[in-house]
């Protein structure tokens, strides 16, 4: 990531071992990344526009293809992992919305950072690490 002043920077530890969550864990900590530097630099507002707007829908696909392998392995918590997903999808729709209503501003690239950053890393090592073990354990 170019800039980890955003949060914090993709490592090994986020690793679940399914390549697919993996890469996509990853790519999300980018484009969070891209987020906080296009609202700080004051990027052309249509680029960070689209941003969130990706960020909204990869996280929506993202969430699809997790919550469709605890499906496969029957992860026991599978209904509770998904609450957890609804309820991040409408925090960031909140905050595509209030970027669509105030534009860039620094409040709202330290809010996106702090609580997309703050709930993907609270969310992979504290959830979706039990999907990976319980998986790992199953096979």
């Amino acid at each position: 990531m170019g800039n980890v002043g955003y949060g914090v920077a993709w490592s090994k530890d986020f690793e679940l071992g399914c390549e697919l969550v993996d890469s996509q864990h990853k790519h999300l900590f980018e484009l969070v990344d891209k987020i906080g530097i296009a609202c700080s630099d004051g990027t052309d507002t249509e680029i960070l526009n689209e941003t969130l707007d990706f960020l909204l829908n990869y996280t929506a696909q993202h969430f699809i293809d997790e919550e469709a392998l605890q499906l496969k392995y029957e992860y026991p918590d599978y209904e509770n992992h998904k609450k957890l997903h609804e309820e991040f999808k409408i925090t960031v729709s909140e905050k595509v919305v209030e970027f669509k209503e105030t534009g860039s501003t620094k409040e709202l690239s330290n809010a996106v950072t702090k609580v997309v950053v703050k709930w993907l890393v609270r969310h992979i090592l504290q959830e979706d690490k039990k999907i990976g073990e319980y998986i790992n354990r199953v096979k």
